[in-house]
């Protein structure tokens, strides 16, 4: 199933207005926050990691802090920057962190090599997977069967390019039948742009806002969303260890139920809190493009965040004959000798009520 040249052309223009921010510099709205509570005594520490570092993506963790709702739910919540999903998985599963955001397909994997010390999903927030393929107009790509017999570009583990050949297969062209060249992350955009490599894999996030900042105009991107070819792919999750959802559900109930009211600020009001959160991370010392970062956030929230499905479910649940396929797809894919059961990758029991995870 493929997606529409009109639908294509609806979500790049729902960005346009964010990429002309860019070129003008940015933006100049004031952000309005109540401002971080200062955390008593008594509060029950949660350490997370993100999945890389601090953006707007991560508003709603950012406002939820900000705004003292995990105080009030008695927790002191703290997060430090991420090194990828792998890696931050890692972490998890060795206490470092007792929960974080990370791709629910890479923990999967990680819990196929390491039973002894699963992993669960236990919110999931992009609805809709960020993974695709970019490629610009003057390539004269305007469909994927087109990249057969091209050269594409990614780093070695990148989660989009390990699971190439179950796109491939979805758009009916044979895996084998293109080159791919392995670089650094930081690499990946300037190639596409500088005509070393025909089309990059990556996650949209990342992706499409890199090569804007880069001088790429948004319509002249040409994107192949894997989700729009057949993949039921979602994406990253609120990830934490078996053992401490059993040590430790009620105040993981807590951290959910603040995080959704984190969830609903931003959503309400995207360009306010996600200003309040960049200049809380600023302050901390990280380097941020806020208009790449308005660009960043307004790609994701119809596309990830704020989707028909959510609408009718609810924020972080998912629909489970969905989240079965594509736990089937991604076995597939990495090549891996079983299918996990759903409730060994995702579990909703410490969901808020659907009352309260409702869009309004």
């Amino acid at each position: 199933m493929s997606i529409s040249k009109s639908s294509r052309r609806q979500f790049l223009r729902s960005a346009a207005a964010a990429a002309s921010l860019v070129a003008v510099g940015g933006l100049k709205a004031k952000a309005q926050s109540r401002g971080p509570l200062l955390v008593s005594q008594g509060l029950t520490p949660l350490k997370f990691t993100l999945s890389w570092l601090p953006s707007s993506m991560d508003t709603p963790l950012g406002t939820a802090i900000l705004k003292g709702y995990f105080a009030e739910e008695g927790l002191e919540v703290t997060y430090e920057r991420g090194f990828g999903s792998a890696d931050s998985i890692t972490k998890i599963a060795a206490g470092q962190y007792d929960l974080g955001e990370g791709d629910p397909y890479s923990m999967i994997e990680f819990n196929a090599k390491n039973p002894d010390v699963p992993l669960v999903a236990i919110f999931v927030h992009f609805n809709r997977s960020p993974f695709g393929i970019y490629t610009l107009k003057g390539r004269g790509i305007t469909e994927p069967a087109q990249l057969a017999g091209k050269k594409l570009g990614a780093p070695a583990g990148d989660a989009p390019r390990r699971l190439w050949p179950v796109f491939a297969k979805q758009v009916g062209i044979d895996p084998a039948s293109v080159e791919w060249l392995t670089m650094e992350p930081q690499l990946r955009e300037p190639f596409l742009i500088q005509g070393r490599v025909d089309a990059i894999s990556g996650f949209m996030t990342s992706a499409m806002p890199n090569l804007v900042r880069g001088g790429v105009s948004l319509n002249d991107i040409t994107p192949f969303l894997y989700n729009d070819y057949g993949l039921e792919l979602y994406g990253n999750a609120v990830i934490t260890r078996v053992q401490l959802l059993r040590e430790k559900p009620e105040q993981l109930k807590a951290f959910l139920r603040a995080y959704v009211k984190g969830w609903q600020d931003t959503i309400r009001d995207p360009d306010g809190n996600m200003l309040a959160f960049l200049d809380k991370a600023k302050a901390e010392g990280q380097v941020l493009d806020t208009a790449i970062e308005k660009l960043r956030l307004t790609l994701a929230m119809p596309r990830l965040f704020v989707t028909e499905e959510v609408r009718e479910i609810g924020l972080g649940d998912v629909v489970p004959a969905r989240m079965e396929t594509a736990i089937a797809q991604v076995v597939d894919g990495f090549g891996l000798s079983a299918k996990p059961p759903l409730e060994k990758v995702f579990d909703n029991s410490l969901l808020p009520p659907k009352s309260e995870r409702m869009i309004a």
